[in-house]
């Protein structure tokens, strides 16, 4: 998928999620259905991720978190396990790792506990496909 898409379809998806109950776009809805599980798996998690870490307090709050940076996640059916991930926080990365757990059709994130790493230097983010 085009990083543009997933871009889009992931701030879209933020949109959604944060608007009342039954506020949600259908065409939003049907886009991520069109979506291959997998991929809406890894954007309602990373998603849920951003969210986690900005309730946290610690950092500034995320503003983008990619389960595939350093490593490719694990997908266990409705589970995806990401070890070599990476958020943006501040406007600095930082490598991270998550479990989350979804609902069968990956719309809604069930349980997700996530570990903090170090920050990633900035003369790694070429090599990982990170920007400022």
């Amino acid at each position: 998928m085009p990083f543009a898409i997933s871009i889009l379809l992931v701030c879209a998806f933020v949109l959604a999620v944060t608007t009342p109950a039954g506020a949600a776009d259908p065409r939003l809805i049907a886009s991520l259905g069109k979506l291959d599980p997998q991929t809406r798996l890894e954007q309602v998690c990373d998603v849920a991720a951003v969210e986690h870490i900005g309730k946290s307090g610690n950092l500034p709050k995320p503003d983008r978190a990619k389960s595939n940076v350093i490593t490719p996640p694990r997908h266990h059916g409705d589970t995806i396990e990401a070890s070599g991930g990476a958020f943006r926080s501040g406007g600095k990365w930082y490598a991270f790792s998550y479990k989350c757990r979804a609902s069968p059709d990956h719309l809604n994130v069930l349980s997700f506990t996530y570990r903090i790493g170090a920050m990633i230097p900035k003369s790694k983010w070429q090599e990982y496909g990170l920007w400022d």
